[in-house]
């Protein structure tokens, strides 16, 4: 518990210093405020009458979207860019090309050839989490020894055994750590995507914005602090699947 110590001190002096007038409230709201904010965000919504917990559902709907698609895609090219060497000369150009563009960069064209909703939000999301699941699976297979490959062929392995029973389990670290870096992104990318507008008015990105029109800092901080709560239970679920698929392959 004595890790928690730090975090609860500054809690402390960040009420003190709001208490006292030093930290102005229009500016940065108190602890105390930030949970009153979020009682409101929970009983009456921000606007009014669009509460919490829809607005976390739309936001999860649309990141298991992107994200789904993205590890639908980014996994299995990671593994033949991996296994193919020749898959990955091709393959590699064209991702080193487009993986440095910011993926809110593509926020106009997605509006423009998709429109302002679920479908934009999710492709913004899928190149948010698609490059850090495919080059994690890719690095992945290529992490594993070539000492185990040659012993499986000793044993007259033959490659669709090669390939399933000792260059995918072998990868797994990699891909998971791919999934988890991919999903931080996703997560971080709705968010900014959702600033752009949503047709149903759900999703904390736009709770977000309709907070910060109306000068209500208070909300704004406490949509915030569920945004982190989300993406820290998020990984955990990561974490946990991990250790246990991992001891069964």
């Amino acid at each position: 518990m004595w890790r928690y110590l730090p975090v609860l001190l500054l809690l402390c002096l960040w009420q003190v210093l709001c208490f006292l007038g030093t930290v102005p409230n229009y500016v940065l709201p108190s602890p105390v405020e930030i949970v009153e904010g979020l009682w409101t965000l929970l009983v009456t919504g921000m606007p009014p009458g669009h509460l919490l917990h829809n607005h976390i559902l739309y936001s999860l709907y649309r990141v298991a979207w992107g994200f789904s698609i993205a590890c639908g895609l980014g996994i299995p090219l990671g593994l033949l860019m991996g296994w193919f060497p020749s898959f990955h000369r091709v393959l590699s150009p064209i991702v080193e090309l487009i993986r440095p563009i910011p993926p809110l960069a593509w926020l106009p064209i997605a509006i423009v050839w998709l429109g302002i909703g679920m479908r934009s939000a999710a492709f913004i999301i899928f190149l948010g989490a698609f490059f850090p699941v495919l080059l994690n699976t890719a690095s992945g297979v290529l992490s594993v020894s070539p000492t185990l490959i040659d012993a499986a062929k000793t044993l007259n392995a033959t490659q669709k055994d090669i390939f399933f029973k000792v260059l995918l389990p072998g990868s797994l670290p990699s891909i998971f750590v791919g999934m988890r870096v991919g999903m931080g992104v996703a997560w971080m990318t709705l968010v900014a995507a959702e600033f752009s507008g949503v047709k149903d008015g759900y999703g904390l990105g736009f709770m977000i914005m309709t907070a910060r029109d109306i000068q209500k800092p208070d909300q704004i901080l406490a949509g915030m602090l569920v945004i982190g709560i989300i993406g820290f239970i998020i990984d955990w679920l990561f974490r946990a699947w991990e250790s246990k698929i991992r001891p069964c392959v």
